[in-house]
């Protein structure tokens, strides 16, 4: 190290300085209406990871349509239990050209038939003619409550609670005739339909269920759905009255987990309603949002940034938990139309489920994240006999498209049963590992996946003349649809990406767990992989001779340089003129056929490649044309605008929450393990700040810029260890506080201190 800059003052204080940040209030972005939403995908969307609520008005009738993330119809796709389930015969259907026999018996199925889907749970409507007009309705982020106000002094308040089974209800200035009805799924109706458009949404009597009852009892409705071969699901809602004030709670409970122990909705809701009190209620469940809420905060002088920014968050809180399954295409809110979620509402693994997690690290989540990791890990073994059957291979693999469980659905198989689809799981747990520096999860979960799926790689890579792998076939999300020739016959930079990604963090994970064979048998066939394919200009491509050369919603060719970081800006000229590149022939093609994650992946593209003043438009036209006004993302373009071509609008989640990564992004990066302080902020941004936002090492981070001038920096360190930070004031003196007897270090503009656990430190001009 070089000695320090003579303009750093160091000195020790015994109680740490703690700067104050000017953030603003979580409320200040609430969700305010004059009027309910008229349709299911606009309403207010409440949540806690296992159960959801839509508030919106059909009608004359206030509408709560209820969900629960384990709702589904699980029977098994049969086609996957025939011989030509594999691999090699699909390489065989391809060197043939006789691609439509895939087609029939993998893809197909997944469009014509209904299941195996995600299911709706039902709705309580109430009648609300006699309550007039309505004068607000309000989100208030803060406590997660939805509030609706009538003008003749009628109101409700209405919430799930965030950490117990059950939504809540009051209504006050109501008569005792004014009750909740339940209204069940249409399972049977009179008309028929045939219609099998996974993404408009099959008609939901193509299950076949039996159509369940609503039973009727004094102050309560129970509603119990029989679904595929002995699944049940049970709806309750329960009321009582004090005065002219209405007060009731509803669940739903499935028997899945009315085996585990648990009672059944009906059950639970006699017990709430008699146990607690609705202000207690509310005031616990207001506790977990205040908890939440001081996870972290930004402050930026873009308010339509920073308002979607919280509303993502809000939308992660509520959609996300460690013991509730992971957030899927529409998590907790599925479609209450009288159709099948877009998509069958099931975990998409090409891009949605990854996506939707981008923020959770540097938000500061990891508790939330969870839920994804202990998901993936529970359903390990089942993976391997899948990567066994279908690739013929040990180690371990993911289908592209699961089940609740974990089971293959089919679809398009470049991407259904794509050959990298566990390398970017195994990223999440890297990032998990990475940004807790939780030894015990490195050694029991994040290595032990990762070698796993090195180990698949080793098996399922071939050699050419001159040693080099390469998989049999390769393909790139969603290049070329569904057709033959979104196979590959040299290996793709996709997929290419994921494995020199898997590969080098196998072995970096087995030199921190001091396996070093282990390293060098990974390193080894690292050097085996071909470096990354270019076009005449430098920039990223497909494959081989295949150049990026019109517009295509998913980035799929990007992935080395984003989310992975094998091509990145600090690695030097090279990998910069290979971004620059990359986004010149990105722009030149234009956006005709992006859908809005497209945006917010360009916004992260464009932050981690320092533009922000691109970076903030990219998120900007998300934000403002791609979202319905109760912030949910819905693919297509809805103002005309020429942003694109897509003008559809089926609801899902990864784009909102690829778009909080993205302004995380411009605020702080640590993917390199060197902490940058807003990287990538427009030229006009100059006050603004963030508190308590993530670093990769475990470190807490907080920061303050005025005037266009960094004004101090605090950082924590929760598991000890040297964090390394770009220095923020440039060639201005500053002074550094620590809560123990530290030192620093300044090298080539990188300063570097070594943290004790729980140590504390705070840099200020």
């Amino acid at each position: 190290m070089k000695p320090l800059n003579p303009l750093i003052i160091l000195f020790l204080i015994p109680g740490i300085f703690t700067p104050s940040l000017a953030m603003p209030s979580v409320s200040k972005h609430d969700l305010r209406f004059s009027r309910l939403a008229t349709s299911w995908d606009e309403g207010i969307p409440l949540g806690n990871g296992m159960l959801g609520a839509l508030v919106w008005q059909k009608e004359d009738y206030l509408r709560l349509s209820l969900d629960r993330a384990d709702l589904w119809d699980l029977r098994p796709m049969e086609n996957f239990t025939k011989p030509e389930f594999s691999f090699k015969w699909v390489q065989q259907q391809v060197k043939e050209n006789n691609y439509k026999a895939v087609q029939n018996l993998f893809d197909a199925p997944y469009d014509q038939l209904p299941a195996p889907s995600k299911i709706p749970g039902a709705a309580i409507e109430f009648d609300t003619k006699s309550l007039g007009e309505i004068t607000s309705v309000r989100l208030t982020l803060k406590n997660a409550v939805c509030e609706t106000k009538w003008k003749n002094g009628a109101s409700l308040q209405t919430f799930v609670h965030a950490s117990q089974p059950g939504g809540w209800f009051r209504f006050e200035h109501v008569s005792k005739t004014f009750v909740p009805v339940m209204i069940p799924p249409q399972y049977r109706k009179s008309e028929t339909s045939d219609a099998n458009d996974p993404v408009a949404g099959q008609d939901l009597q193509r299950l076949g269920y039996e159509q369940g009852k609503v039973v009727e009892r004094p102050n309560k409705l129970v509603y119990r759905q029989k679904g595929w071969n002995g699944f049940e699901y049970e709806v309750a809602v329960s009321w009582e009255y004090s005065g002219n004030t209405l007060t009731g709670v509803w669940t739903i409970t499935s028997s899945s987990s009315e085996k585990e122990g648990g009672k059944t909705a009906s059950e639970l809701v006699t017990e709430q309603l008699k146990d607690t009190k609705f202000e207690v209620a509310s005031q616990s469940h207001s506790v977990w949002w205040r908890t939440f809420w001081t996870k972290s905060a930004i402050s930026i002088p873009d308010t339509v940034l920073e308002k979607q920014w919280y509303l993502e968050q809000y939308k992660f809180g509520s959609a996300a938990r460690a013991d509730a399954p992971p957030i899927s295409l529409q998590a907790v809110w599925t479609a209450d139309n009288g159709k099948l979620p877009p998509w069958k509402g099931d975990f998409h693994h090409d891009l949605n489920t990854q996506l939707s997690y981008w923020p959770a690290y540097s938000s500061n989540h990891l508790d939330l994240e969870e839920g994804y990791l202990n998901w993936l890990w529970k359903y390990r073994e089942s993976f391997k006999k899948y990567t066994k059957t279908y690739f013929g291979t040990s180690g371990m693999n993911v289908p592209g498209v699961t089940t609740l469980e974990g089971e293959p659905m089919g679809g398009w198989i470049q991407y259904s049963f794509g050959p990298t689809v566990g390398c970017w799981l195994a990223q999440h747990f890297y990032l998990h590992w990475i940004y807790s520096k939780d030894e015990k999860f490195l050694k029991e979960k994040a290595y032990p996946w990762i070698s796993d799926v090195a180990t698949y790689l080793d098996e399922i890579s071939v050699k050419d003349g001159n040693g080099v792998r390469k998989l049999p076939i390769s393909s790139s999300p969603e290049i070329n649809d569904n057709s033959i020739n979104a196979w590959f016959p040299q290996i793709t930079n996709f997929d290419l990406a994921f494995i020199r990604w898997t590969f080098e963090k196998a072995a970096e994970l087995a030199d921190e767990l001091g396996k070093k064979e282990e390293a060098m048998k990974w390193k080894s066939i690292l050097s085996e992989w071909p470096q990354f394919a270019l076009d005449e200009q430098g920039g990223m491509v497909f494959a081989p001779g295949h150049p990026y050369v019109e517009s295509h919603r998913h980035f799929s060719h990007l992935v080395g340089w984003h989310p992975l970081g094998v091509i990145d800006w600090s690695k030097g000229e090279k990998d910069q003129e290979i971004i620059k590149s990359t986004l010149i022939n990105l722009e030149n093609r234009g956006p005709d056929w992006w859908c809005g994650y497209s945006w917010s992946w360009l916004g992260n593209l464009y932050a981690r490649a320092y533009m922000g003043d691109k970076a903030a438009k990219s998120l900007h036209i998300f934000s403002e044309n791609f979202c319905l006004p109760n912030s949910f993302h819905v693919n297509g373009e809805q103002h005309d605008k020429g942003f694109s071509k897509m003008k559809y609008r089926p609801f899902t989640l990864e784009g909102n929450f690829a778009f909080a990564a993205g302004v995380q992004e411009m605020l702080i990066q640590s993917h390199t393990g060197i902490i940058h302080i807003f990287p990538a902020i427009p030229a006009d941004w100059k006050d603004l700040s963030f508190s308590t936002l993530r670093a990769a090492g475990a470190f807490l981070v907080s920061a303050e810029q005025k005037n266009g001038k960094v004004t101090w920096v605090e950082i924590v360190s929760e598991k000890g260890g040297v964090c390394k930070l770009k220095n923020p004031f440039g060639t201005a003196s500053f002074r550094t506080k620590y809560s123990w007897n530290g030192t620093l270090k300044s090298s080539n503009d990188i300063l570097t201190i070594e943290f004790p656990k729980n140590g504390k430190v705070v840099l200020n001009q």
